[in-house]
């Protein structure tokens, strides 16, 4: 690539990379490379399982710790507060203070946590335990794909991503597995304990191996004030969703939450427009391919999240199936997003993405109307798979190429930004739909406890959740264009955790030292 002053840079890195003396980029086919890929992979496996086994465990924790269904969306919703109100600042202080830095202090900071939930005698020490377990996983998710794409050299970060894409989509098939075995085995306890060795791993191979990353360029003084507005708002507005079935719509309590989610919110607005650092760039939405993108992220997100919330539940509780059983039913919906999102990629890149992105979220909405289906004399092979099959392929379809709009329709300038903002707009998503679903379906306190209540709202909630999945792939028809993807421009790997789509920092302005 050529420098600012037209001359290619002496080691091949883009022009703005600049290393301590003394050291270089690590290549893929080397020790070194090898030990940053490790760390980096067991870091975001280690926040990657417990995003898929705490969904296997709701109906035990609800049991052991007498929790309603509020009490089961908080246990969610804790851990998705905090991680979409802090990622974005988690992403710059790793850029300001040192993503191997950033890293091992999210690695630390959720392994405490993480014991806190095993140990945790009530639910309401559950929830403020998956309440820090969020602020580590915004600290250390953004910091693990930008180890990769500040460590290694540009010949090598392709291949590298890609290895981090596929082996952390391989923890996130089998964490349900290991969690609904430990769950049935032992205790609900340990698939909280089990990030405890892998964390102690990470933090060796980081210490003793990982090169210190930063970006001299950024803000000195990252946006606090912003997380404190948007953090804010999304509690409010959480707290009044999920808490007035329980204590209804004109309490106190809920009216003051709702006024300060919206209070939030408006102070958020009013920060990122007037701030001296925002973490919104204020110019970044007058790209209308942006800010549609992000649209149909945000429904589309919304609509997955309240299926896999209630899904498993639902298998538990009707079906009757045992917690392992529970996280092997919908594995194949990994397995088709691991064999299918880069070839939906690169269809995206040769035929242009609206097709995909509209065709993708109805095949989704499919399979939640087939889900809508399911009842307790449902077999796996006729009744179930069916539908996880058709709504993974669905998914599928949909994730590569709706990720690759979003960086392809942002300034390059912006493109770490622009990454961090939709999967934020993601988890936020998650966070609304785990809370609003169950009340627009009509399901309250104890029902997720019984069948014959939980049935008829599930069906209700898989119909809502078809219906904006629908809405979604309308939206990407008539407001995304074929030509926001360059027609010749690499094919590329893409992370597809159903979580969350992930993090592309950017690689300006590097200076990595060992530290």
């Amino acid at each position: 690539m050529p420098s600012p002053h037209g001359a290619p840079s002496p080691d091949g890195a883009p022009p703005r990379d600049r290393l301590a003396e003394g050291h270089s980029f690590v290549r893929y086919n080397t020790a070194s490379g090898r030990w940053v890929l490790l760390a980096s992979i067991l870091g975001s496996a280690v926040a990657a399982l417990d995003a898929t086994v705490v969904n296997v465990a709701l109906p035990v924790l609800g049991e052991e710790l007498n929790a309603g269904l509020s009490g089961l969306q908080w246990t969610l919703n804790g851990y998705l507060l905090t991680l979409s109100a802090l990622i974005l600042t988690g992403g710059a202080l790793g850029d300001r203070y040192g993503r191997r830095r950033i890293f091992i202090v999210g690695v630390v900071w959720f392994t405490v946590a993480s014991l806190l939930c095993g140990l945790a005698v009530n639910l309401e020490m559950l929830i403020a335990a998956r309440i820090l377990q969020g602020v580590g996983g915004a600290l250390l998710a953004p910091a693990s794909l930008a180890i990769i794409q500040a460590s290694f050299h540009p010949e090598d970060r392709a291949r590298a991503v890609g290895a981090w894409s596929g082996l952390s989509g391989v923890s996130a098939a089998i964490g349900p597995l290991f969690g609904g075995y430990m769950i049935d085995a032992l205790s609900w306890r340990f698939i909280f304990w089990l990030n405890l060795p892998l964390a102690a791993i990470v933090i060796i191979v980081c210490v003793r191996h990982v090169p210190e990353t930063h970006d001299p360029t950024s803000a000195r003084h990252p946006d606090i004030m912003g997380a404190v507005a948007i953090g804010a708002g999304l509690a409010g507005l959480t707290f009044a969703l999920i808490e007035a079935p329980e204590r209804g719509a004109g309490s106190p309590q809920v009216l003051l939450a709702a006024v300060v989610g919206v209070a939030g919110f408006i102070a958020f607005t009013l920060v990122e427009r007037r701030g001296s650092h925002p973490m919104i760039p204020p110019d970044i939405f007058s790209s209308h391919q942006f800010t549609s993108a992000n649209l149909v992220t945000f429904i589309v997100y919304a609509s997955l999240s309240g299926v896999f919330f209630l899904l498993t539940v639902h298998f538990q509780q009707v079906l009757g199936y045992s917690p392992l059983q529970a996280g092997m039913a919908d594995v194949p919906i990994t397995l088709l997003m691991l064999a299918l999102s880069a070839r939906a990629g690169d269809l995206a890149q040769r035929i242009g993405p609206r097709g995909p992105m509209a065709a993708g979220p109805v095949g989704m909405a499919a399979g939640m109307l087939l889900m809508s289906t399911i009842s307790a004399d449902s077999s796996y092979l006729t009744g179930v798979l069916p539908s996880v099959i058709i709504f993974g392929l669905g998914l599928s379809l949909t994730v590569a190429p709706l990720t690759a709009t979003v960086l392809a329709s942002a300034d390059d300038r912006h493109a770490g930004v622009a990454s961090g903002i939709n999967n934020a707009v993601a988890r936020v998503a998650g966070l609304l739909a785990v809370a609003a679903l169950p009340v627009a379906a009509g399901l309250t306190g104890s029902d997720y406890q019984n069948p014959t209540a939980f049935a008829p709202g599930f069906r209700t909630a898989m119909l809502i959740s078809a219906s904006l999945a629908f809405a979604g792939g309308v939206l990407a028809w008539f407001t995304i264009r074929n030509d926001v993807l360059p027609a010749e421009a690499p094919a590329r790997r893409h992370h597809c955790a159903v979580d969350g789509t992930p993090l592309q920092p950017h690689t300006r302005h590097l200076t990595a030292s060992r530290a």
